[in-house]
C-alpha cells in the first residue's frame, strides 16, 4: 500500500501518491503502518438506522458513544478565550455611539470579538439566535449583552447549546425546524468549511436528517428531536488509535535520550566523523608539509593554511558527486550490509553538508591568498625573494596585480565566480522563488534556474584540472593530485549520466490511460517498459519533450510492483507540472489522439524501502509495502475535498480487503473542516455519520473510509500507537513539508524516551 506526498529538497515538482501492493495482503511479518489523520466512531439515531453498518469505521462499529458533554458543540474555540481574553476584545473595539457615555460594539464586530472573525457569517447567524425574536438583532451590543451571550454560549449544559443551535436553524424563530431551514443552514457552514456542496446534495442531506428525526412525518422538527440527533450523533476519540489489542511484549524500562539519540542517529554521526576525520587529517598532512618549505620563509603560515584548505577542497569536490550518483545508490542500498551502516536515506542532506564543506574551503584556500600570501610575495623582501622562490616566478618579483593576471589565480577566481552562482542559487529562497525576495529577483529564479545553474559545474571541475595544472610553487606531477582525486567519481557520474540518457531515450512509454482530478491533479497510466523491476517506494524521474528536453522531475510510483503497468499522481505545483498538466488537459478536451510524449528514468531507491528492517512501520505523508507488514495504519491529510478522488478506487480496494482481512486501516483528515465537536462542523458531522450508517459510505471520500475533521493530532497518534505497541521499535517514513518533519522527528524522539517504544525517524528526500 502507497500513499505518498512528495516534496523535493530541492524545490523540484510534487507528488501526492498511493497504490496498493497486489501482495501486502500476504506478508508475512506484523508491523503497522503509518500516515497522516485520525478515526472516528459514530452513533445511529432512529431505529430505521440502528444497524450494524456493513463497512468497517477505521476499525470500529457504529455505536452509541458517551462523551463528555463539555466537548460536544462548541460555539467557541476553548483555547485562550476566557472572558478576560472577550472583553479585552471589546474594550479594544468598543465605541460611544449611543452617546449615553457607556461602550458598545458593532453587531458586525461580535465575530472578532468572541473569536470566530475567520466565520463571519456564522457568527451573525449566532447572534441572530441569541437575540431572538426580542430585539432588533443588528444593533450595537453592550458589555453586559456580551457577557450573557457569553455565558450561554458556554454553558456548561450541552441541552443550553442544542438549544441555541436549534435557535440558529429556526429562521421563522417559531419552535419548529423545517427541511427548508436544514438546507439554509448546510448552504451557511459548506462555505465555513470550504466544502463544496450542490444543490441536490443539499436537498439529499436535508431530507437524510428529516427521515432520521421527523418519525411521525409531521413536517418539522422540534427541539426535543434535536436535542436527541446531538446527543447520540456527536463523534468521539479515535477507535484505531485508542483500542489496544492485548500485546505479549515484555515490560521494559523507558531509554535516556542519550541512548536514544544515539540509536537514532549514530550511522549519520559517524559518515560525518569519517568526513571530518579525513577533512582534518588532509588540511594537517598539507599544513606540516607547507610549513617546511622554502616558501614558507615568504609567505609563513598563510602558506600553510592556504595549501591545507586546497587539500580538502579537492576532496570534498571529488565526494559531493558521489551523493548525487542514484543509480549507485539504489545498487548499493540493496546490500545488506552496507545499507545496516550507510544512511543512504540522506544522500541529499550530505550532498549539501559536503557543499559546506567546499564553501569552508574556499574561503580559506582563497582569501588567505588573495589577503596575505599574494601580498606577501609582491611586498617580500628581495634577498628574501630570490633565496626562496624567485626561479618559479622567472627571478622577477611580480606585482599583486600581476600575480592576479596569472592562469593559476585567474582559474581559481573563475571558479569561485561560477560556484557562488550555483550555490546561491540553490539556496532555499531562490530555489523556491519566495516571497521574501524582490520581485524582479523572484523573476530570474525558481527550480528551472537552480537546476540549469547546477550545471555549471562542468566548467568549474574544467577550471579545476587547469587550475591544478599551473602551480606557482611546484612543477612536480606527483603532487599535482587533484585528478587523482576527482577522475573516478567525475567518471563515475559521467557513466551515470550516460546511461541515464541512453536508458531515457530508449523509454518513451505508451500512455495507457490520463484522467485529471481536481485540485490541478494527473494521474498517468503507463505502459511497463521491458525489464522495468522496481519495489514498493521506489520513484522513478519524468521527462516531457514538449516542455523541455533537458527537465527531468520525481515521482513515486503509485503502482505495485506486480502490476503490468506503471502509474504516477502529479500535483501541479510548479511551472512544469502546470505546463504539464495543461498539455494533457487540452488533450483530452480537444479529443485528439495524440498524448504528449513522456520519458521514463528510473526508478531508484528512496527511504520507504527500509521498512523491511521494522516490525512496526508508520508512513507520514508517504510510503509503500509490498511485503512486512501484516498491520497498516495510514493516515493522510489534505486540505481539499476533492482530493479523495484521486486515490477511490485503492481506498474502495483496501474496504473490500478489510471486510476479509483488517490488513489495512486509513485514515482521512479533511484539514479546511473544523474540528468534531465544533458548532461549524457540527450538522456536517452529523448528516456524516447519517450516510454512512445508511449508505456505507463518506460523504467526503466516497468510499466506506470514514473522513475526520481538522488536523492531526501528532502527540495522540504516537502517543496511542506507543501504548499499543509497547516494546517494540517502529520504523517513521516521512516526506512532504519541513516543518512538520521537525514536529515529527521531535515527538519520536519524545516517546522514544519516555515510552518503552522506540520510534525511528526517516526523512524521504530526492
Amino acid at each position: 500500500m502507497e500513499i505518498h506526498e512528495g516534496s523535493t529538497q530541492s524545490g523540484q515538482e510534487h507528488s501526492v501518491n498511493i497504490s496498493l501492493s497486489s501482495s501486502s495482503s500476504s506478508s508475512s511479518s506484523s508491523s503497522s503502518f503509518f500516515y497522516s489523520s485520525a478515526s472516528v466512531e459514530h452513533l445511529t439515531l432512529s431505529p430505521l438506522l440502528q444497524t450494524e453498518s456493513p463497512y468497517r469505521l477505521d476499525g470500529g462499529n457504529v455505536s452509541i458513544l458517551s462523551w463528555s458533554d463539555s466537548e460536544r458543540l462548541r460555539f467557541v474555540d476553548n483555547s485562550g478565550n476566557e472572558w478576560q481574553n472577550v472583553e479585552n476584545r471589546f474594550n479594544q473595539l468598543a465605541t460611544d455611539r449611543n452617546g449615553h457615555g457607556f461602550p458598545v460594539i458593532r453587531w458586525s464586530d461580535f465575530g472578532s470579538c468572541i473569536g470566530i472573525k475567520e466565520s463571519p457569517e456564522f457568527a451573525n447567524e449566532l447572534l441572530r439566535a441569541l437575540r431572538g425574536r426580542r430585539y432588533n438583532w443588528k444593533k450595537d451590543i453592550t458589555k453586559v449583552e456580551l457577557y450573557n451571550y457569553w455565558c450561554r454560549m458556554t454553558d456548561p449544559w450541552l441541552d443550553s447549546r442544542i438549544e441555541l443551535f436549534f435557535d440558529i436553524c429556526d429562521r421563522n424563530l417559531d419552535g419548529r425546524v423545517y427541511e427548508r431551514d436544514i438546507k439554509q443552514v448546510i448552504s451557511l457552514i459548506a462555505p465555513i468549511n470550504k466544502l463544496s456542496v450542490k444543490q441536490e446534495e443539499a436537498d439529499e442531506y436535508a431530507t437524510l436528517i428529516m427521515e432520521a428525526l421527523d418519525i411521525q412525518r409531521r413536517g418539522y422538527i422540534e427541539p426535543s428531536q434535536m436535542e436527541t440527533l446531538f446527543k447520540v450523533s456527536l463523534p468521539k476519540g479515535s477507535p484505531a488509535t485508542c483500542s489496544y489489542q492485548k500485546n505479549t511484549y515484555k515490560k521494559q524500562e523507558p531509554r535516556s535520550k542519550a541512548e536514544i539519540l544515539f540509536r537514532s542517529y549514530w550511522r549519520r554521526a559517524w559518515i560525518i566523523l569519517f568526513w571530518l576525520m579525513i577533512c582534518f587529517a588532509l588540511f594537517t598532512w598539507k599544513f606540516i608539509q607547507y610549513s617546511h618549505r622554502t616558501a614558507f620563509q615568504v609567505m609563513g603560515y598563510c602558506l600553510s593554511t592556504a595549501k591545507g584548505a586546497a587539500e580538502t577542497l579537492k576532496f570534498n569536490m571529488a565526494l559531493i558527486l558521489l551523493p548525487v550518483c542514484r543509480n549507485t545508490i539504489t545498487w548499493l542500498r540493496k546490500n545488506r550490509c552496507f545499507n545496516s551502516v550507510i544512511p543512504f536515506n540522506d544522500n541529499i542532506n550530505f550532498h549539501k553538508l559536503i557543499a559546506g564543506g567546499i564553501v569552508i574551503g574556499v574561503i580559506l584556500h582563497g582569501g588567505t591568498h588573495l589577503a596575505c600570501d599574494f601580498p606577501r610575495i609582491s611586498g617580500s623582501d628581495r634577498s628574501v625573494f630570490r633565496q626562496t622562490i624567485a626561479a618559479r616566478f622567472g627571478y622577477q618579483q611580480p606585482s599583486y596585480l600581476q600575480i592576479l593576471d596569472t592562469t593559476e589565480v585567474a582559474t581559481g577566481i573563475a571558479m569561485v565566480i561560477l560556484m557562488m552562482i550555483a550555490f546561491s542559487l540553490a539556496t532555499k529562497w531562490p530555489r523556491r522563488q519566495s516571497p521574501q525576495l524582490p520581485r524582479s529577483v523572484r523573476k530570474v529564479t525558481g527550480y528551472n534556474t537552480f537546476w540549469y545553474s547546477h550545471h555549471l559545474f562542468i566548467p568549474v571541475y574544467a577550471l579545476l584540472i587547469v587550475h591544478s595544472m599551473f602551480l606557482f610553487l611546484t612543477d612536480n606531477l606527483i603532487e599535482k593530485t587533484t585528478w587523482m582525486y576527482i577522475a573516478i567519481p567525475v567518471l563515475l557520474y559521467a557513466g551515470e549520466r550516460t546511461i541515464r540518457a541512453i536508458r531515457s531515450g530508449f523509454s518513451e512509454v505508451q500512455i495507457l490511460k490520463v484522467n485529471l482530478y481536481p485540485g490541478k491533479v494527473l494521474s498517468l497510466k503507463l505502459q511497463k517498459p521491458e525489464d522495468f523491476s522496481h519495489k514498493s517506494g521506489m520513484y522513478i524521474f519524468i521527462q516531457c519533450p514538449q516542455i523541455s528536453p533537458f527537465e527531468w522531475h520525481p515521482f513515486s510510483l503509485t503502482s505495485g510492483p506486480k502490476d503490468d503497468y506503471l502509474s504516477v499522481h502529479i500535483r501541479s505545483l510548479g511551472d512544469w507540472s502546470y505546463q504539464l498538466y495543461s498539455l494533457f488537459q487540452e488533450a483530452k478536451l480537444t479529443g485528439l489522439q495524440q498524448y504528449p510524449k513522456i520519458y521514463v528514468d528510473g526508478p531508484y531507491g528512496a527511504a520507504s524501502q527500509d521498512h523491511i528492517k521494522y516490525d512496526i512501520v508508520a508512513a507520514c505523508g508517504e510510503g509503500s509495502i509490498d511485503k512486512g507488514p501484516l498491520k497498516a495504519y495510514l493516515y493522510w491529510v489534505t486540505r481539499e475535498q476533492s482530493s479523495f478522488n484521486w486515490f477511490t478506487d485503492v481506498m474502495k480496494e483496501i474496504s473490500e480487503t478489510n471486510q476479509k482481512q483488517s490488513v489495512v486501516e486509513v485514515f482521512n483528515y479533511l484539514s479546511s473542516v473544523y474540528e468534531e465537536g465544533d458548532a461549524r462542523s457540527a450538522l456536517i458531522s452529523i448528516i456524516q455519520s447519517l450516510y454512512h450508517t445508511k449508505n456505507g459510505i463518506d460523504i467526503f471520500s466516497r468510499t466506506p473510509v470514514h473522513t475526520h475533521f481538522a488536523r492531526p493530532n501528532w502527540f495522540n497518534i504516537l502517543s496511542k500507537l506507543a501504548r499499543r505497541h509497547r516494546g517494540t521499535k517502529i520504523g517513521v517514513f516521512y516526506c512532504g513539508p519541513l516543518a512538520l518533519a521537525r514536529e515529527l522527528e521531535r515527538l519520536c524522539t519524545k516517546f522514544s524516551t519516555k515510552t518503552t517504544t522506540r520510534f525511528v525517524f526517516h526523512k524521504e528526500n530526492y
